[in-house]
């Protein structure tokens, strides 16, 4: 079986065409804060699987501050594209870069040598003034090891009364 020479015109212009037909293929643009959606021709819009916007070109996700998330789907009559939008917005965050590490690291440095050198002065005794008699303080008399006890009276213990007996 011959096949006609118009049909493998046809068959290789298709595939010659094919990138040249127009699918729908979905846009994140982002401007003034806001994050949209854009596919080239009015399509349907579907998000998690639910119908969302019908024969609209622009989907509108809000802020960008929101933090959109989601399953979004563009369908044209005879195409669908997938797209998946995770968008995270960090309003607390800090960037790090070589200048702020090293910052940071000299930061911590300098303020180790003023604590180490607050408490060596606190803590050194001072070597300016030499020890003077009135600074000691003499608790025993004489120099003694010991303080020897006072005389022992027995008096207060001698008059106790009769002990109650116990129940």
């Amino acid at each position: 079986m011959k096949i006609p020479k118009h049909v493998i015109g046809v068959i290789i212009l298709s595939f010659l065409f094919k990138d040249a037909v127009s699918e729908v293929e979905p846009e994140i643009k982002l401007s003034g804060g806001k994050v949209t959606l854009y596919c080239k021709d009015a399509v349907t819009w579907f998000k998690d699987g639910k119908e969302v916007l019908y024969n609209k070109t622009d989907l509108d996700l809000g802020s960008e501050t929101d933090d959109p998330r989601g399953m979004y789907e563009c369908q044209d009559r005879s195409t669908k594209k997938h797209l998946q939008v995770y968008y995270r917005m960090c309003q607390s965050c800090i960037e790090f870069n070589t200048a702020t590490i090293s910052g940071l690291v000299i930061a911590d440095v300098i303020a180790t040598v003023l604590i180490a050198f607050a408490v060596y002065c606190v803590t050194s005794p001072d070597k300016g003034r030499s020890s003077q008699a009135s600074d000691k303080q003499t608790l025993i008399r004489n120099e003694q090891l010991y303080q020897p006890l006072r005389d022992r009276d027995n008096s207060e213990y001698s008059h106790l009364s009769t002990a109650r007996p116990r129940k």
